[in-house]
């Protein structure tokens, strides 16, 4: 039985897939010593096992987002998700932290293949409905890293971190039925491919995409920033417990989700994206100056550092959609390599972001995260209002 792509069990299923890469972060977190001590490692060796997924995730949608323009959505993301889920079955066997890390890698190479979801969107919605589209799935998305921490702990207290990898095996299963049996084919394929050099080389000079993907790597390295910095200082410096600090991560996620939310609602009373665009990128950019000044007159005070981070994510869910869906708005027929590249430059820029803040943190302080907020969201603000938003208009596309 097909899923209707209007119906909500769509949205649903979208957002289930586009969670995968981030879940797999995530649930993964709370087991890292006890992973470290079953394979008789150190902590700081297991978290290599993230660097091998995450690797994954930067390239691979490189390979998988010209392949699904030439072969179609449906096969890549069937793929993708045996993958997954082999790779996941592989990591609960896992007899040593050698093995393990090769088995995230392939998880990772799995989970990769999820990226082409907002190419599915943008194959079968158009202008506010895909905007609209792409912040349900967002919400999903988020609601999802919402849970995979508490998960993890609790998967963690049932058995052991090898349980973590059999459940997400059991869940990529169910999403793999639920691909090859209930979704139809989104893309329109090309009987005249383009090569992949091809396809990237479009994406890269065509002025408004290009200035799109900059908006959006710059405004993920600002959340990636936050992600690195913030346990850092609230648990390092402040003194937090774990748990404390998860109810700011859950807040956060929460924001994000409240923004894509809100963007959602406001596309269907027909605001206008680049004016909601603007205004979260403004907001995004408010809030990472004012914790940069707050960090710089030394004024201490973890509460109001944890509302400024909220407002940060919220502008953050305001603004992705509408950036996704104004990248790939002008490439409609290589949608995938569009999706594949933003995604991508978008990862690497998030992995130079957290390593700055990670290398040049001082512990005694959030400098370094705020710093990096800062800058990188002043990036996005200078790429949309100087590179993106001139070219919509030179082209006429606004």
């Amino acid at each position: 039985m097909r899923i209707r792509s209007t119906s909500f069990a769509f949205t649903l299923l979208l957002g289930f897939l586009a969670a995968v890469p981030y879940s797999g972060i995530d649930i993964n977190l709370p087991a890292i010593s006890a992973t470290g001590a079953t394979l008789n490692a150190s902590a700081s060796d297991v978290g290599l096992t993230m660097s091998a997924f995450v690797f994954s995730l930067a390239v691979m949608p490189l390979i998988y987002g010209p392949a699904s323009d030439r072969f179609g959505r449906k096969p890549i993301v069937v793929l993708g998700t045996l993958l997954f889920v082999m790779g996941s079955v592989a990591c609960a066997l896992a007899p040593s932290l050698p093995a393990l890390l090769v088995c995230r890698g392939i998880q990772g190479v799995g989970a990769a293949a999820t990226g082409i979801i907002f190419a599915i969107i943008r194959d079968l919605f158009d202008g506010n409905a895909a905007r609209t589209k792409i912040a349900n799935v967002m919400v999903a998305v988020n609601v999802a890293t919402m849970i995979a921490p508490t998960a993890g702990a609790a998967l963690l207290m049932l058995g052991n971190w090898r349980l973590i990898y059999a459940i997400q095996a059991g869940i990529g299963l169910i999403l793999l039925l639920t691909v090859l049996f209930g979704f139809s084919e989104s893309a329109r394929i090309d009987p005249t491919p383009r090569s992949t050099v091809s396809s990237y080389r479009r994406v890269l000079t065509h002025p408004i995409s290009f200035g799109y993907v900059l908006v959006g790597a710059a405004a993920g390295a600002t959340v990636f920033a936050y992600v690195a910095g913030a346990s850092l200082f609230f648990i390092g410096v402040v003194g937090l417990r774990p748990d404390q600090y998860g109810l700011i991560f859950s807040a956060c996620s929460a924001a994000i989700m409240g923004g894509a939310f809100l963007d959602g609602r406001l596309s269907r009373r027909g605001i206008a994206s680049g004016q909601v665009l603007a205004v979260g990128l403004k907001l995004m950019t408010a809030g990472s100056v004012v914790l940069l000044a707050i960090t710089l007159s030394d004024l201490r005070s973890p509460a109001l550092l944890a509302g400024l981070l909220i407002v940060v994510a919220l502008a953050f869910g305001l603004s992705l959609p509408n950036v996704m869906n104004a990248t790939m708005q002008p490439l409609p027929e290589i949608a995938g390599a569009v999706s594949a590249a933003a995604g991508s430059i978008q990862l690497t820029a998030g992995a130079v972001s957290s390593g700055l803040v990670s290398l040049l943190f001082d512990g005694r302080s959030a400098l370094s995260m705020c710093a990096m907020m800062a800058l990188c969201s002043f990036l996005g603000l200078f790429a949309y209002f100087l590179i993106a938003r001139p070219a919509e208009h030179r082209l006429g596309a606004v």
